[in-house]
């Protein structure tokens, strides 16, 4: 599972009750993902109770590898899965806890000591003999060059969310400029106030929980600026009504903090010697085109114009994509949340951003469908086997050798039974069961409405010939939760006026300093797309490799955002990569 926010850990959590042996990977510190994003010390936050029971119940069952960023996947010729890792973690993969607490029970599980034969997944790593030192306790501060570490399994979750989409303008590369997402991660994470006087803009309501979040914090926030107009879904009223309380709180907090709310406004230039000073905010026609503009004094400036789901794992896989409602291409998936390659799955914001509630939702469905494959490869045999010290263990499944790839209660739902949940009541709904009057999940295909890209939620659209039923309750839970997130992308979607707020000189893309006009020139010498705009402008060719800039240069170009091509789904050193050559590795490793 890689990713651990609601999506993956419910995933991750719902695979393990099963009885598979799973490892969660993610880059941070701690799990819950930019919704669940919290200090050493947690506050209080909407759901976040039930986050962290789900947390310590999957860290009590599976390996949890923090601190750890993916950037690749590839398949074997086999047909296993390697997930390769950068980190600078020196010790033991970090056990989540309820408290920052070393775990005692931890192994050393350094690089290239740890081999998982029997849990569908081996870490591999080049380890010089003093990173061994330092995870022995040698040397301080030693093992803080990033490693390699590889992980084989037979099945992969891609849960690995999204991030902000930003649009340029004037000064928009000034110090003090940060997203919206930036703004709420420094909060949340370390309890950082981004500024003092602050200006919160874009679109959608994203922008509400970010502006009370600061203003919560002591710093005093001028204004949040909503480029399209505030009644975004009275057209949805019934999908509405379900956040109605949630907008309301936010509401209540502006007005407590008296913070005003403007529509059709946005910020279209940032002013500052060496730092942000002010801003120019404009009044928008429908198409965001400028009608009047005012300057507001402040020294930071948090935008948000939407997100952009993270998918380079699954197009580095080959997994066949689809345009979301705003644009943004996603993973296609079935009702089962199966891709177009076997033995992968994906949920959350990489097959459409909808909210944490969906995202843990799709996890678990994905979680079922998982130990419905193992289960089916174990009936039919198709399990593998590896041999290490004399002892025969079956490749994805528990370490008990039972190939039916649950635990032993024969579980056939896919869910382990509910004796296995003890001690983590809460941790997951106890909707696993059949609702009363529900066909039984014996492998009988339920029928659906077209949720995600795929029809049908019974079969996968990767094949392999594995039915994983989706119980009724759960596929309306979906598409009503997909229609809501549907709806909003609708309601706030990004109008091409915005184009008009640039100058010649405005950098579109910040990590190769490649200003509009070099952009119209590549046009003007013949580029019709993106990509040919990259090749002649370099912009996208950066540290960020077009996170950031890449749905501008789309949209310059006249142009959906296309898939990623990405062979590197993240930076990775070097040396990391140097780390992997170990005499005694395969040469794939």
């Amino acid at each position: 599972m890689v990713g651990g926010g609601p999506a993956g850990v419910a995933g991750a959590l719902t695979a393990a009750l099963a009885g598979l042996r799973v490892a969660l990977v993610d880059s941070g510190p701690r799990l819950g993902g930019q919704y669940f994003r919290h200090p050493a010390v947690p506050g209080r936050a909407a759901g976040l109770d039930r986050f962290l029971r789900q947390a310590r119940a999957l860290d009590a069952r599976a390996d949890v590898l923090l601190r750890h960023q993916v950037w690749a996947a590839s398949r074997e010729p086999d047909g296993d899965l390697l997930i390769h890792c950068a980190t600078r973690h020196a010790a033991a993969p970090t056990r989540y806890a309820a408290t920052p607490t070393p775990n005692p029970s931890a192994t050393l599980r350094d690089a290239g000591a740890m081999r998982r034969d029997g849990g569908a997944m081996r870490e591999q790593a080049g380890a010089t003999h003093r990173d061994a030192a330092a995870a022995a306790g040698g040397a301080a501060g030693a093992g803080r060059e990033e490693r390699a570490v590889v992980l084989r399994a037979r099945r992969l979750l891609i849960a690995t969310g999204a991030h902000d989409r930003p649009l340029p303008f004037p000064g928009w590369d000034l110090p003090g400029v940060l997203t919206a997402g930036g703004a709420q991660a420094l909060l949340k994470g370390g309890g950082v106030v981004a500024g003092r006087r602050i200006v919160v803009s874009g679109t959608g309501p994203f922008l509400l929980p970010v502006a009370s979040g600061l203003a919560g914090a002591g710093a005093r926030v001028l204004g949040v600026y909503e480029a399209n107009g505030g009644l975004g879904l009275a057209r949805h009223p019934l999908l509405a009504l379900g956040k109605a309380g949630e907008v309301a709180g936010y509401a209540a907090a502006l007005a407590r903090h008296r913070v005003p709310y403007r529509t059709r406004q946005a910020v279209v230039a940032a002013h500052g010697e060496r730092e942000v000073e002010a801003v120019t905010v404009a009044r928008l026609d429908r198409d965001w085109n400028v009608t009047a503009t005012h300057v507001v004094e402040c020294d930071t400036l948090a935008v948000g114009y939407g997100f952009v789901p993270q998918i380079e794992l699954g197009t580095q896989l080959g997994c066949q994509t689809r345009h979301d409602v705003d644009g943004s291409p996603v993973l296609t998936v079935d009702a089962t949340l199966r891709t177009t390659v076997p033995g992968v799955w994906a949920a959350g914001e990489p097959v459409g951003v909808g909210g944490w509630r969906l995202a843990e939702l799709e996890g678990r469905l994905a979680g079922r469908a998982i130990a419905a494959d193992a289960r089916t490869a174990g009936i039919h045999g198709t399990a593998r086997t590896f041999r290490t010290a004399g002892t025969a263990a079956t490749s994805g499944i528990a370490s008990t050798a039972d190939t039916s790839g649950i635990a032993s209660t024969a579980d056939t739902s896919g869910i382990a039974s509910t004796a296995d949940t003890s001690g983590i009541a809460g941790a997951l709904p106890t909707v696993d069961a059949e609702p009363s009057g529900a066909p039984a999940t014996s492998g009988v295909p339920a029928t659906g409405a077209d949720v995600g890209g795929a029809r049908a939620a019974g079969a996968g659209v990767g094949g392999g010939g594995v039915v994983a039923v989706v119980p009724p309750v759960f596929a309306r839970r979906r598409e009503r939760w997909r229609a809501f997130g549907e709806a909003l992308q609708r309601a706030y979607p990004v109008k091409p006026g915005w184009q008009g707020w640039l100058r010649d000189d405005t950098l579109v893309c910040r990590c190769e300093e490649v200003p509009l006009a070099r952009v119209r020139e590549a046009q003007a010498l013949g580029a019709t797309d993106a990509r040919s705009v990259k090749l002649l402008a370099r912009p996208g060719m950066g540290w960020c490799q077009g996170r950031i800039c890449g749905y501008a240069v789309s949209c310059l170009a006249g142009e959906q955002p296309q898939p990623p091509r990405r062979p590197i789904a993240q930076p990775v050193t070097l040396g990391a990569l140097a780390s992997l050559a170990a005499p005694d590795d395969h040469p794939a490793h």
